[in-house]
Formats: C-alpha cells, sequence, structure tokens
C-alpha cells in the first residue's frame, strides 16, 4: 500500500512539474541565439590584412583580326603608328605608306593582380577600345606588357577577345547589343614578376576594417582576445586593429590569421541614408530615427494639350479661306488633396517607408522630403550623397 502510494506522489509530482514553461524558456533561448547568430559575421569578411592587396595594372596594345569593324587609321593616328611600329620591330618597313585596313584596332588593356600570385600563373585582362573601333568580336590581343604604379612589368597579355555584344548595321536600320567595343581575354595574362611581400615574416599586423567603426573594431579585439586568452590584439582607431603574434605562440603569422578569421563579430554601424540622386535610389539603414515631425508634399503641375483643328468655308461659298484653329486644353493640379502626415518620437524604419508610402510619394520626392527633414533637425542620421 505504502508503495503504491509512493508511485502515485511521483505521478504526481512528474504531471504537476512546469514543464510547458520549461519548453517555452528553452524554445525563447534558441530564437534569441539564433537571432544573435544571424547578426553576427566572421572576421575574415568585414576586415582586409594590411599588406595582402591586390595591384592594378595597365597596358596599351593592339586587337587584329577584326572583320572591318576596327579603328579609321585617318582618325586614329596613334593606331597607325602603333601598327607601324609593330611592323618595323617584325621586320616590315612601312613607314610613309598609306594604310587603309580596318581590321586594327588600339586597345587599353587592364587587369587586377591577386596577392601572392606565382611567377607564370596568369591572370584575366580586360579590354576596351580607345579609337573609333565598332566591335571587337572576333580579335586578337597582341603581345601587351602589363605595367603597375612604380612603372615595372609585372604580366604579359595576348589571346583571343570575347566580346558579350555585337553590332550590325544595314543601310537603314542598325541593331547593337551589349557593348561590342569592350571585351575580355580569359587568363590571357601570364604573371612575369612576383610581389616581393612576405606575410610569414611578419611579427605584428593590422586588421583593417572595411567599414570603419568605434564600436566594431572594439568587439573584434575582444573576440580575438578572449579566443587566445590573451591581449594580443588592440583597437588603434576605427578603421584598424593591431594583432600582435604571442612569443608562446608555435605557429606562423599565417596560422594565427587562420585560427582567428573565423570568430563570429556582430559589427556595428551608424545610422546612415544614402541617396543617389542621379537614380533616384535610397536607402535607409536599420537605426535611423525619426524625432517628432510633421511632413506635407505637393507640386504644382501644368498640363498643357493643344489640339489644333481645321476650319474651312462652307461648300460654294463665296469668299472664305481654310485656316487651322489652335484649341488648348490647360489642367492645373496645385496639390490640393495632399494631407499633412504626423511622425511620432521612436519612429523605425517600416513606420518612416509606410508613412512616406502612405503620402504617395515617389523617390524623387522622397529625396527631397528626406533632406528637408535632416535640415529641420528631426532625422537622427547621416546623410550620404553619392
Amino acid at each position: 500500500m505504502r508503495e503504491t502510494e509512493h508511485h502515485k506522489r511521483k505521478i504526481d509530482y512528474f504531471h504537476d512539474f512546469p514543464w510547458k514553461f520549461i519548453a517555452l524558456v528553452l524554445i525563447g533561448m534558441f530564437f534569441m541565439l539564433s537571432s544573435a547568430e544571424a547578426k553576427t559575421a566572421r572576421i575574415k569578411d568585414i576586415v582586409d590584412i594590411e599588406g595582402v592587396r591586390d595591384n592594378v595594372l595597365i597596358g596599351y596594345g593592339l586587337v587584329v583580326g577584326l572583320n572591318g569593324t576596327g579603328d579609321t587609321l585617318n582618325n586614329s593616328p596613334f593606331t597607325e603608328q602603333s601598327l607601324t611600329a609593330m611592323l618595323e620591330r617584325l621586320g616590315v618597313n612601312v613607314r610613309g605608306q598609306n594604310l587603309n585596313t580596318g581590321n586594327v584596332a588600339a586597345v587599353m588593356v587592364t587587369a587586377t593582380l591577386p596577392p601572392f600570385r606565382n611567377q607564370g600563373s596568369t591572370i584575366d585582362v580586360n579590354i576596351s577600345s580607345l579609337g573609333d573601333a565598332d566591335s571587337l568580336l572576333g580579335g586578337t590581343l597582341l603581345v601587351t606588357p602589363l605595367m603597375a604604379a612604380d612603372g615595372e612589368v609585372y604580366a604579359v597579355a595576348q589571346g583571343p577577345v570575347t566580346v558579350a555584344g555585337f553590332a550590325i548595321e544595314g543601310e537603314a536600320a542598325s541593331v547593337v547589343q551589349n557593348i561590342p567595343t569592350s571585351g575580355r581575354v580569359p587568363g590571357g595574362a601570364i604573371v612575369e614578376r612576383e610581389l616581393g611581400f612576405k606575410l610569414e615574416d611578419l611579427g605584428n599586423i593590422r586588421l583593417a576594417l572595411k567599414n570603419p567603426d568605434f564600436t566594431t573594431a572594439r568587439r573584434i579585439a575582444h573576440a580575438v582576445n578572449g579566443f587566445m586568452s590573451s591581449n594580443i590584439a588592440t583597437a588603434e582607431n576605427d578603421a584598424s586593429v593591431l594583432l600582435k603574434k604571442p612569443k608562446s605562440y608555435s605557429g606562423s603569422i599565417i596560422d594565427l590569421i587562420t585560427d582567428i578569421e573565423q570568430l563570429p563579430v556582430q559589427p556595428d554601424q551608424p545610422a546612415r541614408v544614402v541617396i543617389d540622386e542621379r537614380s533616384g535610389t535610397i536607402v535607409i539603414g536599420a537605426d535611423v530615427k525619426i524625432s517628432p515631425v510633421a511632413i506635407a508634399q505637393g507640386n504644382l503641375t501644368i498640363k498643357i494639350t493643344e489640339t489644333p483643328q481645321v476650319s474651312q468655308p462652307n461648300p460654294f461659298a463665296q469668299q472664305g479661306q481654310t485656316v487651322v484653329v489652335p484649341r488648348s486644353d490647360l489642367d492645373v493640379n496645385s496639390g490640393a488633396d495632399t494631407k499633412l502626415a504626423l511622425l511620432e518620437t521612436g519612429v523605425t524604419l517600416q513606420d518612416l517607408v509606410t508613412g512616406l508610402n502612405k503620402l504617395g510619394i515617389g523617390p524623387r520626392d522622397m529625396i527631397t522630403i528626406l533632406q528637408a527633414i535632416k535640415a529641420a533637425g528631426a532625422l537622427q542620421a547621416e546623410i550620404e550623397v553619392l
């Protein structure tokens, strides 16, 4: 009997235990952790390693093999001079001759040399016409040295040009798709000189933030120090974090970078509104806040429609002439139906967008309104005009 009562008390205790409450708490913690994790980013995605950078290369060359779509030599003297100099280097003397070919085009060749690229490896190059060529389709780039800012040649480019567009022209019509005067040579440049930067020999490096911010820099330093259990990272300013290799660390500086670049950090950014007035594009950050402000917007629109009519005299009339009588329709819209919208304190980004959309405001007018709100001191954000 006692054993039965004891078993019953255990069952009652099991049912009375607040399992539902614990389940709700666990679910809430799961969503909180998931939300926090979704806002974080890896260190490698928000910083650049000082010294690990691309280098731009540029060169001047000739594209041959065009089907009559190259430069007009009379209009592009640099093309004729380059063609003459190239043929002379190959033992063909054409100086003083009247060259009249349309199968050659002068081009600018650009490329990006990635860091630590070894000698003999290949990189892609971009080709852009310099003269009045109609298309580079079917052309081949001749040997072109590519130089960096120091004047040294780091790569040599050559190969068939790939063009993503075309141009077809007839006597009465023409069709142009994309940009046929620019192209690309995949793997068309061979690296001839390696960069002298030796990352593995460094004892200290700087992490350069892609979006400078004091809070983000401090969080990166804390994440690195917590992972390494040592104060090896220091936030120097809003754009860089100094990373020192500890003496007790057995690996190289490259091993240290590999260890810390996967650490999650929650980036922070100032409230900012970015405006591109040329295209009417507006990008509003999530932290933008609005102080109490009332908004009304209206435009004065005048529409004039001309519908001229012809007035003729009656049939068999002895006098009269045919004249054109002007008929003008004038429509003026002064924005009388424009309403005044009130935005309360602490308005969020969603509230701001919803309120402006209710006013029926387009992107162009929205740009003016945002600038006016900023001038009134009610927009707690920075406006950046591109």
